[in-house]
C-alpha cells in the first residue's frame, strides 16, 4: 500500500534516481515518469534489436525506489563481461527485456516489476514506444539520435521527437492530475527532462494540475549539452519547450565552496558550476528556493538526502494536509536523521582536512 503525499518525478538518466533515493525516506506514493530516448551502450542496443524502448533509466529508478537497494543495485547493475551478445547488457536490463516478452509489453513488465519488488513507489515509461531526439542547432544544423544531442557542442535552438504524436501511458496523466507535488529533474536538461514535455498531453496535464511544481536545476553544466548555461538558460529552454505555468519553484544549489582537484577535473572535460540570477530567475514567474544541495564526494551531484528534504521542506510549509493525514512526525524523523547524518559527515570531512 502506497503511503504519504503524492510526489510525480519527471527526467531520467542518473540524476532521477539520486531524487528518487532521498524522496523514498519520506513517501512511498512516489510515480517516476521515466524519458525513453536512450539511444547508446546496452539500452541502444537492445532498443535496436528487440525494437522497443530503452531499458536502462527505467532499470535505475527500480533500483532506487527499492527497500533492499544494495542488493538490488548488485543484482540489477551485473553487467556480463564476456558471452555472444550478452556482452556488456545487465541483468536488469535483460530481465526487463524478458518481462516484456513475457507479458506482451514493456509497460506491463514494468508494472508486473513494481509490484513483485515492491518498490517504494511505481516507475513508468513516459511512452511505450521508443523516441528519437532530433535536434536543431544555432547554425540549422539538425543532428538526430540523443548519443548526438548530448555532444551537440553548438547551442541547441529547438528540440523534437519522434514519433510526434507518440503517448503516454494513462497512469502517467492520472498521476500528474492526482499528484500533490510535481518534480522535474534533476538530470540532462535536452536527453532527459524536455523530452518528456514533447509526449502528447504531458504539458497540458502539469498545467491543469494543482499540484506544487519544481524544478530542480543541474549543478554542474554538461559539455556539448549545456555549455556555460546558468540556471536562467535552463529554465528559459524548459519553459520554452514546454510552457509557462509548468514551474512554479526553482531549486537551485548555493554551495560555493568546492573541492579545487574536483573541480579542474570537471572544467578539463568542459563542465562549470552553473551559476545563477535570482532577479533573472524571478523574471520568468518563478519563485527561487536557494539551498546547499552539494554531494561533494567524488563527484558534484544533489545529495539525495539534502534535495528530498528541501522539497518536503517548501511542501510540509505550503500545504496544511500534512498535520491532518499525520505525515507531521514522520516528516520530523526523517529531518532529524538527515540533520544527524549530516553533522558525522561534516565531522568527517573536518578531520580529514587536518590530515
Amino acid at each position: 500500500m502506497q503511503q504519504g503525499p503524492h510526489i510525480v518525478v519527471i527526467g531520467g538518466g542518473t540524476g532521477l534516481s539520486v531524487l528518487l533515493r532521498g524522496l523514498k525516506e519520506y513517501t512511498s506514493n512516489i510515480t517516476a515518469i521515466v524519458s525513453v530516448g536512450d539511444d547508446g551502450g546496452s539500452s541502444g542496443r537492445i532498443r535496436e534489436q528487440f525494437d522497443m524502448v530503452p531499458v536502462g533509466d527505467v532499470r535505475n529508478c527500480i533500483v532506487a525506489l527499492s527497500d533492499r537497494e544494495d542488493l538490488m543495485e548488485q543484482i540489477f547493475d551485473y553487467r556480463f563481461e564476456r558471452g555472444e551478445g550478452l556482452d556488456g547488457h545487465s541483468l536488469g536490463n535483460l530481465l526487463l527485456v524478458a518481462m516484456s516478452y513475457l507479458t506482451g509489453s514493456f509497460h506491463d513488465a514494468v508494472s508486473d516489476i513494481n509490484e513483485v519488488l515492491q518498490i517504494r513507489g511505481r516507475v513508468l515509461p513516459v511512452s511505450d514506444v521508443p523516441i528519437t531526439l532530433k535536434a536543431i542547432l544555432d547554425d540549422d544544423t539538425e543532428i538526430v539520435g540523443e548519443s548526438c544531442v548530448s555532444q551537440a557542442d553548438r547551442p541547441i535552438v529547438r528540440l523534437t521527437i519522434e514519433p510526434e504524436d507518440v503517448q503516454p501511458p494513462d497512469e502517467a496523466l492520472e498521476a500528474i492530475a492526482s499528484a500533490e507535488a510535481i518534480v522535474l529533474g534533476p538530470g540532462s536538461l535536452f536527453t532527459s527532462i524536455i523530452p518528456n514535455l514533447l509526449v502528447d498531453g504531458i504539458v497540458e496535464a502539469i498545467l491543469q494540475s494543482k499540484a506544487m511544481k519544481f524544478y530542480v536545476c543541474n549543478v554542474m553544466t554538461q559539455a556539448g549539452e549545456t555549455d556555460n548555461f546558468t540556471a536562467e538558460d535552463h529554465l528559459f529552454s524548459m519553459l520554452e519547450h514546454g510552457r509557462k505555468g509548468i514551474v512554479d519553484y526553482i531549486i537551485v544549489n548555493n554551495h560555493e565552496t568546492l573541492d579545487r582537484d574536483i573541480l579542474q577535473r570537471y572544467a578539463e572535460e568542459g563542465a562549470i558550476p552553473v551559476k545563477y540570477h535570482k532577479d533573472k530567475l524571478e523574471q520568468l514567474e518563478t519563485k527561487v528556493i536557494e539551498a546547499d544541495l552539494l554531494n561533494e564526494q567524488h563527484v558534484l551531484r544533489h545529495d539525495s538526502a539534502r534535495l528530498a528534504e528541501t522539497i518536503m521542506d517548501q511542501m510540509y510549509s505550503q500545504n496544511g494536509f500534512w498535520n491532518t493525514l499525520g505525515w507531521k512526525r514522520n516528516y520530523k524523523l526523517v529531518k532529524k536523521k538527515n540533520y544527524k547524518a549530516k553533522k558525522m559527515a561534516d565531522k568527517k570531512r573536518k578531520l580529514s582536512g587536518r590530515k
